[in-house]
């Protein structure tokens, strides 16, 4: 029997890979047609029968949060996306538990063939309440060991992100764990940064580690690194990248605390790690960066565009409730933080840091970052 790759092993069935259309396309519907539906009920009744009683709009979105909740539609709403998210876990996770022992016998073999790292801690001790919190609502969380199947969390995660791609059509001509926003993250670098040539390079916050594979694959030659709390996530990206023939170092690790030296790094990248993790702890995370970072060295993250300006009271309270109720819990901390304050307090000069809203789809992403010790034209975030 020909021996798969871990990619050729994450084939759903026919029967699964219907089930996982249907999510797709339930949280398609939930989170674009019928959330948009509430703008045009906060628009045409609730904004003015509060303005009628009131003289004025509801301030912000904790004001305007009771004002929808007696709604049948932000019932329905709220119902549909709790809802979608169970199924997504109930379908991924069939397809997940039933692979999952040539899964794990295929990266046992191929476990150090390709030269990298994978380095644990243990002893670490996990922040509260992040170590508490089952963020999207993943079974167990990012840090469940799940007995003696070591890759089942990382794979849980895997299986997520390629039934988002292949709900948003991404998936048809691209195989399965293509490191698509490192690409993504790559072309804003190339855009705004074309002279940068990383030797070594982070990714910080790297998860099950398969963005971290697209920069490899864009710089070959550089060392590159990947950290991450969850130890079960570390481990899944070992055995992704070993079973591709990447060398790549992983390491578990507070990224507040990396363990590297000073100015080991003249790239690091992070997707979504500011708003999966609490806001109180960026400041520390963003100077441990700058410390890491070489003379030219850059840090650029990239997350979710949803500080309060850019968006309606309806998309704001809808953002709220994914706090509150859908495993999103450091999520609108993160988009009432101003970044580029941040930045500045972590040591980060002016004319070093970078903020700017770059073009996704149909919408943005929100990247923000700095160039140590080389002076580049401040970018704000626009609206």
């Amino acid at each position: 029997m020909t021996d798969l790759s871990l990619r050729q092993l994450y084939r759903p069935t026919h029967d699964e890979n219907a089930r996982h259309r249907f999510v797709g396309a339930l949280k398609g519907y939930a989170n674009g047609a019928l959330e948009a539906s509430l703008d045009t009920l906060y628009t045409r009744q609730i904004e003015p029968d509060f303005r009628a009683r009131n003289g004025r709009a509801p301030a912000d979105r904790e004001e305007a949060t009771p004002l929808f909740e007696s709604e049948p539609l932000y019932q329905l709403w709220g119902s549909m996306v709790y809802a979608s998210q169970d199924f997504m876990w109930q379908s991924v996770g069939e397809t997940c538990r039933r692979i999952l022992p040539a899964f794990e016998a295929r990266a046992a073999r191929t476990s150090g063939q390709a030269g990298g790292t994978l380095t644990l801690s243990p002893s670490l001790p996990l922040p509260e309440p992040i170590a508490s919190t089952h963020i999207h609502r993943q079974p167990g969380g990012y840090f469940a060991s799940h007995d003696t199947h070591a890759l089942l969390t990382g794979l849980l995660y895997f299986g997520t992100v390629e039934l988002y791609r292949a709900a948003k059509g991404l998936s048809a001509n691209a195989p399965v764990g293509e490191p698509g926003m490192a690409r993504y993250i790559l072309s804003v670098i190339g855009k705004h940064y074309p002279d940068l040539k990383p030797r070594r390079i982070l990714d910080l916050g790297c998860g099950p580690g398969t963005e971290t594979v697209g920069l490899k694959q864009a710089f070959p030659d550089a060392e590159v690194h990947g950290l991450d709390l969850s130890a079960p996530f570390m481990r899944f990206a070992h055995a992704w990248a070993e079973d591709l023939g990447l060398p790549l170092h992983f390491r578990q690790a507070d990224a507040r605390d990396t363990g590297y030296p000073d100015g080991h790094f003249d790239l690091i990248v992070s997707h979504i790690l500011c708003h999966e993790t609490w806001h109180d702890v960026l400041p520390a995370i963003f100077a441990e960066a700058h410390r890491l970072l070489a003379p030219g060295g850059l840090l650029l993250n990239a997350d979710v565009p949803y500080q309060p300006a850019r968006l309606s009271v309806a998309r704001q309270v809808t953002n709220h409730w994914q706090v509150r109720n859908n495993g999103e819990p450091f999520w609108t901390g993160f988009a009432d933080t101003e970044v580029p304050a941040l930045l500045a307090s972590a040591g980060f000069g002016e004319d070093e840091i970078h903020a700017s809203y770059e073009p996704l789809g149909a919408g943005a992403y929100y990247f923000f970052g700095g160039r140590r010790g080389r002076a580049s034209a401040t970018r704000r975030a626009a609206a």
